[in-house]
């Protein structure tokens, strides 16, 4: 029973980390626009949406790495109730 509590601990800390990263890049994407004409006036803001995009492109990435694991792990887990379930008919 150890091995089955651990292994949704650790499911569910990827998932914690997984919604975690959804949600801090989706604060950053919140003010980001899709597209702006500024003339040299507003380069402010210009440097603004590129700082943005750069936190993003910063944290792809590591949401990517983290939903492999997750996703690794949601195979593991399903994995080991399909063998338990194989074991039982046998």
């Amino acid at each position: 029973m150890t091995m089955v509590l651990g292994m949704w601990a650790v499911w569910a800390a990827l998932m914690l980390i997984l919604v975690a990263l959804y949600i801090y890049r989706s604060q950053l994407e919140r003010n980001e626009e899709d597209q702006i004409f500024l003339d040299d006036a507003f380069d402010h803001v210009k440097n603004a949406q590129q700082a943005i995009v750069a936190k993003v492109n910063k944290i792809q990435p590591v949401l990517r790495g983290s939903m492999i694991l997750t996703g690794m792990a949601t195979v593991f887990v399903v994995g080991y109730y399909v063998m338990d379930v194989v074991k039982q008919f046998k």
